[in-house]
Protein backbone atom coordinates (compact mmCIF):
# COMPACT_ATOMS: atom_id res chain seq x y z
CA UNK A 1 0.00 0.00 0.00
CA UNK A 2 1.38 3.33 -1.07
CA UNK A 3 0.81 6.18 1.37
CA UNK A 4 -0.11 9.48 -0.19
CA UNK A 5 1.64 12.67 0.83
CA UNK A 6 -0.36 15.10 2.89
CA UNK A 7 -1.14 18.51 1.45
CA UNK A 8 -1.03 20.74 4.51
CA UNK A 9 -3.02 23.49 2.79
CA UNK A 10 -5.86 21.10 1.97
CA UNK A 11 -5.87 19.74 5.52
CA UNK A 12 -6.02 23.26 6.88
CA UNK A 13 -8.95 24.01 4.58
CA UNK A 14 -10.82 20.94 5.85
CA UNK A 15 -10.32 22.02 9.44
CA UNK A 16 -11.53 25.47 8.59
CA UNK A 17 -14.69 24.13 6.95
CA UNK A 18 -15.46 21.96 9.98
CA UNK A 19 -14.87 24.79 12.39
CA UNK A 20 -18.19 26.49 13.11
CA UNK A 21 -16.36 29.59 14.31
CA UNK A 22 -14.68 30.21 10.95
CA UNK A 23 -17.23 32.85 9.95
CA UNK A 24 -16.63 34.64 13.24
CA UNK A 25 -12.86 34.54 12.66
CA UNK A 26 -13.26 35.99 9.18
CA UNK A 27 -15.45 38.76 10.56
CA UNK A 28 -12.87 39.56 13.28
CA UNK A 29 -10.07 39.69 10.71
CA UNK A 30 -12.19 41.95 8.54
CA UNK A 31 -12.82 44.30 11.46
CA UNK A 32 -9.11 44.40 12.28
CA UNK A 33 -8.19 45.19 8.68
CA UNK A 34 -10.87 47.86 8.45
CA UNK A 35 -9.68 49.41 11.72
CA UNK A 36 -6.09 49.36 10.47
CA UNK A 37 -7.13 51.02 7.20
CA UNK A 38 -9.09 53.70 9.10
CA UNK A 39 -6.03 54.43 11.26
CA UNK A 40 -3.72 54.65 8.24
CA UNK A 41 -6.10 57.09 6.54
CA UNK A 42 -6.27 59.16 9.74
CA UNK A 43 -2.46 59.28 9.96
CA UNK A 44 -2.11 60.24 6.29
CA UNK A 45 -4.67 63.00 6.82
CA UNK A 46 -2.73 64.26 9.87
CA UNK A 47 0.49 64.33 7.80
CA UNK A 48 -1.21 66.31 5.03
CA UNK A 49 -2.77 68.85 7.40
CA UNK A 50 0.33 69.27 9.60
CA UNK A 51 -0.23 71.22 12.80
CA UNK A 52 2.34 73.60 14.25
CA UNK A 53 2.35 74.16 17.99
CA UNK A 54 1.06 70.67 18.81
CA UNK A 55 2.64 68.58 21.56
CA UNK A 56 2.42 64.83 22.02
CA UNK A 57 2.22 63.37 25.53
CA UNK A 58 4.52 60.37 25.23
CA UNK A 59 5.34 57.89 27.93
CA UNK A 60 8.98 58.94 28.33
CA UNK A 61 9.97 55.60 29.83
CA UNK A 62 9.16 53.99 26.46
CA UNK A 63 11.01 56.48 24.25
CA UNK A 64 14.39 55.74 22.68
CA UNK A 65 16.69 58.47 24.00
CA UNK A 66 18.90 58.40 20.89
CA UNK A 67 15.93 59.60 18.82
CA UNK A 68 15.21 62.71 20.89
CA UNK A 69 16.62 65.96 19.46
CA UNK A 70 16.50 69.58 20.58
CA UNK A 71 15.47 72.27 18.11
CA UNK A 72 19.00 73.75 18.23
CA UNK A 73 20.52 70.44 17.13
CA UNK A 74 18.07 70.20 14.25
CA UNK A 75 18.79 73.82 13.33
CA UNK A 76 22.54 73.21 13.21
CA UNK A 77 22.16 70.23 10.87
CA UNK A 78 19.82 72.19 8.60
CA UNK A 79 22.27 75.10 8.39
CA UNK A 80 25.30 72.88 7.74
CA UNK A 81 23.61 70.90 4.96
CA UNK A 82 21.17 73.57 3.69
CA UNK A 83 18.05 71.65 4.66
CA UNK A 84 14.63 72.80 5.80
CA UNK A 85 12.62 71.88 8.89
CA UNK A 86 8.94 72.40 8.05
CA UNK A 87 5.45 71.11 8.76
CA UNK A 88 4.66 67.86 6.97
CA UNK A 89 1.84 69.60 5.04
CA UNK A 90 4.49 71.31 2.90
CA UNK A 91 6.18 68.02 2.01
CA UNK A 92 5.49 67.08 -1.62
CA UNK A 93 7.22 63.71 -1.51
CA UNK A 94 5.50 60.47 -0.55
CA UNK A 95 5.59 59.17 3.00
CA UNK A 96 6.52 55.46 2.68
CA UNK A 97 4.23 52.79 4.12
CA UNK A 98 6.99 51.90 6.61
CA UNK A 99 6.69 55.43 8.00
CA UNK A 100 2.91 55.11 8.42
CA UNK A 101 3.40 51.74 10.14
CA UNK A 102 6.03 53.25 12.42
CA UNK A 103 3.63 56.04 13.42
CA UNK A 104 0.86 53.52 14.14
CA UNK A 105 3.21 51.39 16.25
CA UNK A 106 4.18 54.42 18.34
CA UNK A 107 0.53 55.35 18.80
CA UNK A 108 -0.31 51.87 20.04
CA UNK A 109 2.74 51.75 22.30
CA UNK A 110 2.01 55.14 23.91
CA UNK A 111 -1.79 55.00 23.60
CA UNK A 112 -2.15 58.32 21.80
CA UNK A 113 -2.76 59.86 18.36
CA UNK A 114 0.33 61.62 17.04
CA UNK A 115 0.10 65.15 15.66
CA UNK A 116 2.26 68.11 14.71
CA UNK A 117 4.44 66.21 12.23
CA UNK A 118 7.53 68.01 10.90
CA UNK A 119 10.08 66.94 8.29
CA UNK A 120 13.77 67.69 7.64
CA UNK A 121 14.59 67.55 3.92
CA UNK A 122 16.15 69.56 1.06
CA UNK A 123 14.09 72.49 -0.24
CA UNK A 124 13.21 70.68 -3.48
CA UNK A 125 11.12 68.16 -1.53
CA UNK A 126 8.77 70.83 -0.15
CA UNK A 127 5.91 72.82 -1.65
CA UNK A 128 7.21 76.30 -0.86
CA UNK A 129 5.24 79.53 -1.15
CA UNK A 130 6.72 82.12 -3.45
CA UNK A 131 8.24 85.12 -1.46
CA UNK A 132 17.49 63.25 -0.87
CA UNK A 133 17.03 62.22 2.84
CA UNK A 134 13.80 63.14 4.71
CA UNK A 135 13.45 62.76 8.49
CA UNK A 136 10.00 62.68 10.11
CA UNK A 137 9.68 64.24 13.59
CA UNK A 138 6.92 64.87 16.12
CA UNK A 139 7.11 67.43 18.96
CA UNK A 140 7.34 66.19 22.54
CA UNK A 141 7.47 69.58 24.29
CA UNK A 142 10.06 72.17 25.43
CA UNK A 143 11.51 72.44 21.89
CA UNK A 144 12.36 68.75 21.77
CA UNK A 145 11.41 66.50 18.87
CA UNK A 146 11.24 62.74 18.48
CA UNK A 147 12.53 61.11 15.30
CA UNK A 148 9.75 58.82 14.04
CA UNK A 149 11.12 57.59 10.74
CA UNK A 150 13.90 58.10 8.18
CA UNK A 151 13.70 57.03 4.55
CA UNK A 152 15.26 57.67 1.16
CA UNK A 153 18.93 57.70 0.26
CA UNK A 154 21.63 59.40 2.31
CA UNK A 155 22.94 62.87 1.51
CA UNK A 156 25.94 63.28 -0.78
CA UNK A 157 29.15 63.07 1.29
CA UNK A 158 30.31 66.45 -0.06
CA UNK A 159 27.01 68.26 0.58
CA UNK A 160 28.22 69.91 3.80
CA UNK A 161 31.37 71.13 2.03
CA UNK A 162 29.41 72.39 -1.00
CA UNK A 163 26.90 74.24 1.19
CA UNK A 164 29.58 75.83 3.41
CA UNK A 165 29.71 79.09 1.35
CA UNK A 166 25.99 79.65 1.95
CA UNK A 167 26.22 79.64 5.74
CA UNK A 168 27.08 83.33 6.01
CA UNK A 169 28.60 86.37 4.24
CA UNK A 170 32.06 85.64 5.64
CA UNK A 171 32.19 82.15 4.11
CA UNK A 172 30.81 83.34 0.79
CA UNK A 173 33.35 86.19 0.67
CA UNK A 174 36.23 83.79 1.33
CA UNK A 175 35.09 81.52 -1.50
CA UNK A 176 34.73 84.44 -3.91
CA UNK A 177 38.26 85.60 -3.07
CA UNK A 178 39.68 82.13 -3.73
CA UNK A 179 37.83 81.88 -7.07
CA UNK A 180 39.02 85.36 -8.07
CA UNK A 181 42.60 84.49 -7.15
CA UNK A 182 42.41 81.27 -9.17
CA UNK A 183 41.06 83.07 -12.25
CA UNK A 184 43.70 85.79 -11.91
CA UNK A 185 46.48 83.19 -11.90
CA UNK A 186 45.06 81.78 -15.13
CA UNK A 187 45.55 85.11 -16.95
CA UNK A 188 48.83 84.99 -18.97
CA UNK A 189 51.55 87.23 -17.56
CA UNK A 190 52.04 90.40 -19.59
CA UNK A 191 48.68 90.14 -21.34
CA UNK A 192 47.79 93.74 -20.58
CA UNK A 193 51.32 95.20 -20.60
CA UNK A 194 54.66 94.32 -22.13
CA UNK A 195 56.31 93.98 -18.74
CA UNK A 196 54.52 92.04 -16.06
CA UNK A 197 54.42 93.58 -12.60
CA UNK A 198 52.87 93.07 -9.21
CA UNK A 199 50.54 96.03 -9.72
CA UNK A 200 49.14 94.42 -12.88
CA UNK A 201 48.39 91.23 -10.93
CA UNK A 202 46.39 93.12 -8.31
CA UNK A 203 44.52 95.15 -10.94
CA UNK A 204 43.47 91.93 -12.69
CA UNK A 205 42.58 90.36 -9.34
CA UNK A 206 40.44 93.35 -8.37
CA UNK A 207 38.66 93.19 -11.74
CA UNK A 208 38.05 89.45 -11.36
CA UNK A 209 36.80 89.87 -7.79
CA UNK A 210 34.32 92.60 -8.77
CA UNK A 211 33.04 90.46 -11.63
CA UNK A 212 32.58 87.38 -9.48
CA UNK A 213 30.85 89.40 -6.74
CA UNK A 214 28.53 90.95 -9.33
CA UNK A 215 27.56 87.50 -10.62
CA UNK A 216 26.98 86.24 -7.07
CA UNK A 217 24.80 89.24 -6.20
CA UNK A 218 22.81 88.90 -9.42
CA UNK A 219 22.30 85.18 -8.79
CA UNK A 220 21.22 85.83 -5.22
CA UNK A 221 18.71 88.57 -6.04
CA UNK A 222 17.40 87.01 -9.27
CA UNK A 223 16.63 83.62 -7.68
CA UNK A 224 15.76 84.95 -4.24
CA UNK A 225 18.50 82.99 -2.50
CA UNK A 226 19.47 83.55 1.10
CA UNK A 227 21.93 82.18 3.64
CA UNK A 228 21.27 78.90 5.44
CA UNK A 229 20.41 80.40 8.88
CA UNK A 230 17.61 82.43 7.23
CA UNK A 231 15.88 79.56 5.42
CA UNK A 232 16.19 76.45 7.59
CA UNK A 233 12.62 76.85 8.94
CA UNK A 234 11.14 79.16 6.29
CA UNK A 235 8.19 78.04 4.19
CA UNK A 236 9.01 80.58 1.45
CA UNK A 237 10.86 79.63 -1.72
CA UNK A 238 12.60 83.00 -2.20
CA UNK A 239 13.74 83.54 1.37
Amino acid sequence: MILQKINVEQELTRVKIKDKASDKIIQEVYELLREDQDNRERIEDALIKGGSGSTNKFNFDLLESNKIYHINQIRNICIDYRLRFLDSKYFKGEIPSEGISRIRSLEQLHNLKLKGFKIVAPSKLFRLDNLDDPLLFVPIGNNYYYLVHKWGSDLHPLRKFLMWPFKNVKNLGAVLIVISLFLTLMVPEGLFSKKGSGSEFWVVFFFMFKSIVAVAIFYGFALGKNFNPAIWNSKYFNS
